[in-house]
């Protein structure tokens, strides 16, 4: 694998105000027409931040744990779709760099064209029978061995920018005597992809989302990793599941955020005639905006303290807590968004007003894998242990 380098590490950027402002002026479009977000992705790579976790062996800024949280909140409070097809290509950047297993030559070529423009990467693991791995299951999709490589047969669900990707890590089982598993990475011109049943949803409309068909992709023989036995690693890295979770949960606690501004401005421009003044002055409104503020500062301590504490190797953190965090970060964003719209009323549903859109998308925390009773079941069944 690449060797460690002698290169100084850039910085990793921390100004986003002017991306973050520029995807939320495209968010409202994007997420009424349910397109592809290529303009905001552009300006996401332009500031940097599509490959801050590329480790410093090659070259990179290495962002940990916690900068990554801070980045995908940020960019959450002006498109988590956006922030979501980000979120996907800096999760692999970071597993590279904490335990190389690409190609080498490769990632090397990853790298090479991250630099010029956007690459995006995202696993395809979801299955129409199968449902989310975090259940347990054998893929259906399959890897036929050819005289030089692989051919992939399959159809995957939730393979979040799809139509945007330059490489599906495609999670498949072989049509060996004695079948493996493994993630096949498969580039996304080849021939034989197909986009199917387009994302329709209620949240993250602009995320791409869709359900993507592989016929015969052909996939060269050294281009896959993990390959094993079913059954056989399948030991959770714990330190990489709270290295995804805890950023997740910080993307929509930006949501939230986002949800809290406009119900601040809201509260400071709104007059009624028979009031005279604005709403924010009133015990109502001040009392929700205090109840708000205590579900968000609560749950961005305990996500952010947690990935502090797994950047710094804090070998007491576990998985657990981590899960737990994601757990209550939900919850908590979920809550405060609803007690703005409820404190709005009609206002909080009209279409024209951003907190609309942010209530949808919230709505789509809870139900990212893994999901709450999958996260409850292995915290309960730790907590049980003699």
């Amino acid at each position: 694998m690449t060797t460690q380098t002698t290169q100084t590490a850039p910085a990793a950027p921390v100004n986003t105000a002017d991306t973050v402002a520029q995807l939320a002026e495209l968010a409202p479009v994007h997420d009424r027409l349910g397109t592809f977000p290529a303009e905001s992705l552009r300006a996401v790579h332009a500031a940097g931040l599509l490959t801050a976790t590329v480790g410093e062996r090659y070259g990179g800024p290495g962002a940990g744990v916690e900068e990554t949280a801070r980045i995908l909140h940020t960019l959450g409070q002006g498109d988590p779709s956006v922030a979501l097809i980000a979120a996907m290509t800096l999760a692999t950047h970071a597993r590279q760099a904490a335990q190389p297993h690409w190609p080498e030559a490769l990632y090397a070529r990853v790298l090479e064209e991250s630099r010029e423009r956007p690459v995006l990467i995202n696993h395809a693991r979801v299955e129409p029978e199968l449902g989310s791995p975090a259940r347990g299951g054998l893929p259906a999709t399959v890897a036929r061995r050819t005289a030089d490589g692989w051919a992939i047969g399959g159809r995957k669900r939730f393979v979040t920018g799809a139509e945007g990707l330059d490489w599906f890590l495609v999670w498949a089982t072989t049509d060996e005597p004695e079948p493996r598993v493994g993630t096949f990475l498969v580039s996304g011109a080849s021939p034989g992809i197909e986009i199917a049943d387009r994302w329709d949803q209620l949240g993250l409309r602009a995320s791409g989302s869709h359900d993507v068909v592989f016929r015969d992709v052909v996939v060269p023989y050294e281009h896959v990793v993990g390959l094993t036995p079913h059954g056989r690693g399948a030991e959770q890295d714990n330190r990489a599941g709270a290295s995804l979770q805890l950023p997740l949960a910080a993307l929509y606690l930006g949501v939230a955020r986002a949800a809290q501004a406009f119900f601040h401005r809201f509260a400071h421009e709104r007059v009624p005639a028979n009031l005279g003044h604005p709403v924010a002055r009133t015990e109502r409104f001040r009392r929700t905006a205090g109840e708000i503020e205590v579900l968000l500062a609560a749950a961005e301590q305990l996500v952010f303290g947690g990935a502090a504490r797994v950047d710094s190797g804090d070998t007491a953190y576990t998985p657990e807590q981590a899960l737990g965090a994601r757990v209550l970060a939900d919850r908590h964003g979920v809550r405060a968004v609803e007690l703005a719209v409820r404190l709005l009323g009609n206002p909080g549903l009209a279409r024209a007003n951003p907190l609309e859109r942010h209530f949808r998308d919230i709505q789509c925390a809870p139900v990212h894998a893994p999901q709450e009773d999958i996260a409850l079941l292995a915290i309960g069944t730790t907590a049980l242990r003699p």
